[in-house]
């Protein structure tokens, strides 16, 4: 069974300017990824997937992989749904492994131990979530509590919130879905994958590169 892990980098990002470069402890975000995948060893082959060909140099210094992906998938309207199929029909593999170079926290240990756990499930999808034990409300109504009693925080239900940092996909029904006017990020049985709060910390903004320096401070001395 061949695993692929593939590390999507758009160079196009909005709030905060080519993110995948921004340097975390003196290296580009890019680069902790590959490294992580690399010390992970459980994939058959890892790839960088990208619109814009300086990435490319990455990818050869590294001994990795490189896939430019069509320019239009690399824009800000573009959807992970459009560019991992892109990358399916283009990249043979049975499963993939995305990992976000925005989550660098996320450690290699996880990153090995999630692959491990998406082998093994017999599920279509695998998703990494922060499970949170705290009253959560979608539109006014409880989720997981009731107005009708008080109860301890400790004895809810947690909720998974995704987080993105890595995801596994069965490749052929993911294409097989989309190609069917389906959802291919949705399709089949789905499991989720918790990780802890802060490997799921995912950096957007300028102040969520900064939280990410302060952690590792404290984390990795």
């Amino acid at each position: 069974m061949k695993t692929v892990a593939m590390i999507p980098a758009r160079m196009g990002s909005q709030r905060l300017t080519k993110k995948n470069l921004r340097p975390l402890r003196g290296q580009p975000l890019i680069t902790h990824a590959i490294e992580k995948c690399q010390k992970a060893g459980c994939f058959d082959e890892i790839y960088i997937n990208s619109e814009d060909a300086e990435f490319g140099q990455f990818a050869e210094e590294y001994g990795v992989k490189f896939y430019q992906r069509p320019a239009e998938l690399g824009n800000s309207v573009a959807t992970s749904e459009q560019f991992v199929y892109d990358f399916l029909k283009n990249v043979d593999c049975d499963l993939l492994i995305q990992v976000h170079s925005i989550a660098p926290l996320l450690t290699m240990e996880e990153v090995r131990d999630f692959t491990e756990a998406f082998k093994t499930s017999g599920k279509e999808v695998m998703l990494s979530c922060i499970e949170d034990q705290i009253e959560v409300a979608y539109h006014d109504q409880p989720v997981n509590f009731t107005f009708a009693e008080k109860t301890n925080s400790q004895d809810l239900d947690p909720v998974q919130r995704v987080t993105w940092s890595i995801t596994g996909w069965k490749a052929a029904p993911y294409v097989a879905a989309v190609e069917a006017g389906k959802i291919g990020t949705y399709n089949g049985e789905i499991g989720f994958y918790p990780v802890n709060a802060i490997s799921g910390h995912v950096i957007k903004t300028q102040q969520d590169l900064d939280i990410a320096e302060a952690l590792l401070s404290v984390l990795r001395p």
